[in-house]
């Protein structure tokens, strides 16, 4: 008789190679901590039915400044995602199935989902591991980097990197360096951490610290 594969040792199955982990997968698949019942594949359907949406509005526009302007125009304004700034720590804002409900996210979780919808159309999206605030950067093999804020969806423009990497000590192109799928997993993991030990629940809070031991373990790391 079939049995499932229990979630803990799924995850492990999903971050075992750092040279395929699927990021979208794995970060959807963190659900299950506070929603046992979650429909994850049903989660992974949605957002593609989203991506072939977003490269149907993309079609027949070969400039890739412009594509991305679409893009953009398509996730933040026709689909309604944006920042949840009236409640930052939600714990909901850290489930990639519960952003895709509420269209509400923090710069993290909105990043992974739009870097995701805008592959299919072409684009080059990558996420920043910037200290203090995840960002997103846009390849444009003809334009050169386009940095972006993913809570807000505008652009950044030098000076405003440079201001937000001045408390660091260190220049504002050496924090652009596109993040791993492990280190977005593990800062994911820390937000809901950090969370989940405010507000005192010991039981999530181990199921959180679980998925960091496996994706911080020597065995993963790799």
């Amino acid at each position: 008789m079939f049995q499932p594969i229990p979630d803990l040792d799924y995850f492990r199955l999903l971050i075992s190679d750092d040279r395929s982990i699927p990021l979208l997968e794995a970060a959807a698949s963190i659900g299950v901590i506070a929603y046992p019942a979650f429909d994850l594949q049903g989660t992974l359907g949605a957002i593609d039915g989203l991506a072939g949406r977003m490269a149907e509005q993309c079609r027949g526009v070969s400039n890739e400044t412009a594509r991305l302007q679409k893009a953009l125009r398509f996730f933040y304004d026709t689909l309604g995602f944006a920042g949840n700034a009236q409640d930052y720590y939600e714990p909901d804002n850290s489930y990639l199935h519960r952003v895709l409900e509420t269209r509400r996210g923090i710069p993290i979780t909105l990043a992974v989902l739009f870097a995701e919808l805008a592959r299919p159309s072409g684009l080059d999206v990558e996420g920043v591991a910037f200290p203090g605030h995840f960002l997103i950067r846009a390849n444009l093999h003809g334009g050169g980097l386009v940095v972006i804020d993913p809570f807000t969806g505008l652009g950044l423009d030098g000076d405003e990197l440079d201001r937000r990497a001045a408390p660091h000590g260190v220049p504002a192109g050496r924090l652009l360096r596109p993040a791993s799928a492990r280190h977005i997993l593990i800062r994911m993991l820390n937000n809901l951490h950090l969370v989940y030990a405010q507000q005192g629940r010991g039981d999530l809070l181990a199921q959180v610290g679980e998925r960091l031991r496996l994706l911080q373990s020597d065995g993963s790391a790799r």
